[in-house]
């Protein structure tokens, strides 16, 4: 009985469950980090597409921030496309902010479009916020753009709305620094307007819309802007308002407006000038009565003094007795309203 007891003692406990799963679990994250670190897969997967690439430097690129895969995918999409590029210019533009794998891809479709454009130009242009594969597509199938509802006014006073369609092709050399399409735009906009305000009429702009294009075309207007112009087509014209109609019949409004300002101001004037006569004549008779108030004063002064008799008074009174009556006499008889033809009253007659 001792003895069995002591092998059991001597015998070791088997593993538990919990072990055994601990134990994996930390195999399994080993390998993983092993792997990210150490990524075998990807260096199997460059070298059978041709592309040399050493299995230290893809580890130095996860301590350097790089993504491999980012950078071996581009790497076999260039040598397919029989490019030769550099593992460290790819990781440079990685580092700078760019969009490695769309510059590559600008590349090959350069280089199928027989185009020249090289790593650094197609970096730089990446770099500058452009989109240079969007741009290499443009050099290759050209864009149009429609502008928005241009308004322009001819010389006999027609307003005419037109809307062009302007065929763009990215020129790539002036892609870093060039202008963009609202530039494009508002110069073809500007274009329109001068040429329809330089035509005498507004039929003959109707007549012969391709002038637009003519005229806009002669003057440049992709200089210093990333597209070259390859045409302009004039989509639509339609015929607005009657602008110099309206401008005349302003103009007549604010005319007629300063001519009746004008006429309130002498009317005002007149009636001013009216009441200041009134006022004069006022005070022309408060003289003339303050005049004749004297008169009986001098009267009275002069019989005083003795310069003035009885009988020169009973005369001056005579003289103004005679001239009320001459007065009277020579003054036309009122005619009533209410006599007839005979001179007689016809309310009497009614009344009787």
């Amino acid at each position: 009985m001792l003895q069995t007891f002591s092998i059991l003692l001597q015998t070791p406990a088997p593993p538990s469950l919990g072990w055994i799963v601990g134990i994996a679990i930390a195999g399994i994250f080993l390998l993983w980090l092993l792997f990210y670190f150490i990524p075998v897969g990807l260096w199997f997967t460059a070298l059978l597409s041709g592309v040399r690439i050493s299995l230290l430097q893809l580890i130095f690129m996860r301590w350097r921030k790089v993504p491999p895969k980012v950078i071996v995918q581009s790497l076999i999409s260039s040598t397919k496309a029989g490019l030769s590029l550099n593992r460290n210019d790819l990781e440079a533009h990685f580092l700078a902010g760019g969009n490695v794998q769309g510059v590559v891809n600008a590349l090959i479709s350069a280089d199928k479009a027989n185009m020249s454009l090289d790593f650094k130009t197609a970096t730089a242009i990446d770099l500058a916020g452009r989109d240079v594969f969007e741009a290499v597509q443009m050099s290759v199938n050209p864009k149009v753009i429609d502008t928005p509802p241009v308004t322009a006014v001819a010389k006999d006073g027609i307003q005419l709305i037109a809307k062009a369609r302007v065929t763009v092709r990215a020129n790539i050399r002036q892609l870093v620094g060039g202008a963009g399409e609202e530039t494009v735009l508002a110069r073809v906009g500007e274009g329109v307007v001068s040429s329809i305000g330089s035509a005498n009429s507004h039929k003959a702009v109707l007549e012969n819309p391709d002038s637009i294009s003519k005229v806009v075309l002669d003057k440049g207007l992709d200089s210093g802007t990333a597209f070259e112009i390859l045409s302009i087509d004039i989509a639509d014209i339609d015929i607005g308002k009657n602008i110099g109609a309206v401008l005349q019949m302003d103009q007549a409004n604010a005319d007629k407006n300063i001519a009746q300002a004008k006429a309130e101001e002498r009317r005002a004037m007149a009636v001013a000038n009216e009441q200041e006569m009134k006022a004069k004549a006022q005070e022309a008779r408060a003289k003339v009565i303050e005049a004749e108030a004297q008169i009986p004063i001098a009267i009275a002064e002069a019989f005083r003094n003795g310069n003035l008799g009885i009988m020169d008074y009973y005369k001056f009174q005579n003289i103004q007795a005679d001239t009320k009556m001459r007065d009277s006499i020579a003054e036309p008889p009122v005619s009533s309203p209410h006599k007839n033809e005979f001179g007689k009253d016809d309310n009497s007659e009614k009344r009787k």
